[in-house]
């Protein structure tokens, strides 16, 4: 008997329909007086049957087949098995830190002493934002003024004790959690020491590894007797967790103090805190995009800085470092041979701390090394404001103000350093950087993309027809950008086109 089924599959028709229609086709000739396909017959339930677990088992595997690979995988427990294939460990949350004021209401009589982990908190009542001391600070007898400045940190610390089994290859999982990267002191028969992996551990090392899963949650675990020692005993952990970017709280906004405290002589102590300067250095994990460019990208530079690609590559790999360009003679006239200067922009903009230009620093000369021959500096970046200035008609039944407001949230979106998942976003550059679709230089903010981000606005109806209607950075054209140089918004006036006034 001759099947109706063609030769040739459709391989991209694999949802329930399709596969209904090719099993009807196959009943079809392989039962000739099977004509009514519509009734609710137990021959067409079979057949809705299979096309249905058809339909589902083509659906796993797609998502199989889309989960093992670094390009398209959504699953973060997926993306960290892939990346750990060639040897990129995504970076997790990162604790913000701020210089804390302390201020007694009166001369101590005697030393009063701020003990580690003492906590103080942001004012609010149900969520505050908790910050501990890290060292143990003392306001002497006498000080006068009775004021200090001690460092604080969004983290809390955590405490947990294991009994080794004295087998190989133990792992423990930690309970509090998000863990922060490289902060866990573990001890047992010694001090045992962090490593990557156990390749260079000798039977006598005192070696551990951490591996930190999707939640966050770290697994500390130990070496089997010939790649690191086995612990003996007792084994303790202490660790920290928090981070992220809610720790960066504004300035005077910790002013809390969790504990009363008293001097060397039991005497009470009036003690009020706050924090002059804003909290800074409090990152996010890396996102799913974030690892994505990441990941590859540690490939092409190993364990040394070497090409100028290199120093970027290196530059980003440093906690709160969003951007980054390398210049040397070659891109910009005036730099010295054999010289370099590496642009950094910080998460979210703005300019690096001297904390990060250092951390920055040594990821490129230390941790990845570069040339010795090669001198580098880590630089601010040098931004190009875009001023906007923009005559607009409403859609019929659109209130101004509503309006104005979403096209103030398109344009800063369109000239975002991140995008809301924290990968960089591709609309906006350094000048080296911008291209047109075809790879070929362009250095400028186009006049008609920043046209349709306001035109594409829902509520505008129109932007006016006029040759002021639209201007950047006052002129009716495209906005030059150095290679050097990186586009942000700058001041926006936007013009009701109907009445004259302010939007």
């Amino acid at each position: 008997m001759t099947s109706l089924l063609g030769s040739n599959l459709t391989y991209s028709e694999k949802d329930f329909d399709s596969l209904r229609v090719r099993l009807i086709n196959l009943a079809r000739s392989a039962f000739p007086e099977w004509t009514d396909f519509n009734v609710a017959n137990f021959g067409n339930l079979l057949l809705e049957l299979f096309a249905f677990v058809g339909d589902v088992l083509l659906f796993y595997q797609d998502n199989q087949a889309r989960e093992s690979r670094i390009s398209t995988a959504q699953l973060r427990k997926n993306m960290l098995a892939l990346t750990k294939l060639i040897g990129y460990l995504p970076r997790g949350s990162a604790a913000a830190t701020a210089n804390l004021t302390v201020t007694l209401a009166a001369v101590p009589v005697g030393d009063v002493l701020i003990p580690a982990r003492s906590t103080f908190r942001t004012e609010q009542i149900t969520t505050p934002v908790i910050f501990q001391t890290l060292l143990a600070t003392t306001i002497p007898a006498g000080t006068n003024p009775p004021v200090a400045t001690i460092l604080v940190e969004n983290s809390a610390f955590s405490l947990q004790v294991f009994v080794s089994t004295g087998l190989p290859n133990q792992e423990y999982i930690l309970n509090d959690y998000p863990y922060l990267d490289s902060s866990a002191r573990v001890s047992a028969d010694g001090v045992y020491t962090q490593v990557d992996n156990f390749l260079d551990s000798l039977s006598t090392s005192a070696h551990f590894t951490v591996t930190v899963d999707e939640n966050d949650r770290a697994t500390i675990r130990f070496g089997n007797g010939i790649s690191g020692s086995i612990p003996v005993g007792n084994i303790s952990v202490l660790y920290k967790t928090g981070g992220g970017v809610n720790g960066n709280v504004e300035s005077n906004s910790i002013v809390r103090v969790d504990v009363p405290y008293k001097d060397e002589f039991g005497n009470a102590v009036v003690m009020s805190v706050t924090n002059p300067a804003a909290a800074s250095n409090g990152f996010n994990r890396d996102g799913l995009e974030q690892i994505r460019i990441y990941g590859p990208e540690s490939l092409r530079t190993l364990t040394r800085t070497v090409s100028r690609e290199d120093y970027e590559i290196n530059a980003r790999r440093v906690s709160g470092v969003s951007r980054a360009l390398m210049l040397t003679s070659n891109e910009r006239p005036g730099i010295l041979e054999n010289q370099g200067m590496l642009h950094v922009i910080p998460t979210g903009g703005g300019l690096p701390t001297q904390l990060l230009k250092d951390a920055v620093l040594t990821s490129v000369t230390e941790t990845y090394p570069n040339t010795l021959t090669f001198l580098v500096s880590v630089e601010d970046p040098e931004y190009l404001p875009v001023d906007v200035q923009a005559t607009v008609f409403l859609s019929a039944g659109q209130t101004a103000s509503v309006v104005s407001a979403r096209i103030l949230a398109n344009l800063t979106s369109f000239f975002a350093i991140e995008t809301y998942d924290g990968s960089p976003n591709t609309t906006v550059n350094f000048g080296y950087y911008m291209q047109d679709e075809n790879g070929d230089p362009i250095n400028e903010i186009a006049w008609s993309d920043v046209f349709n981000v306001i035109r594409d606005t829902t509520g505008v109806r129109k932007i006016g027809d006029t040759l002021g209607s639209l201007l950047l950075n006052g002129e009716r054209s495209d906005v030059s950008i150095g290679v050097q140089q990186f586009p942000t918004l700058g001041n926006v006036v936007l013009l009701n086109g109907s009445t004259g006034s302010a939007l």
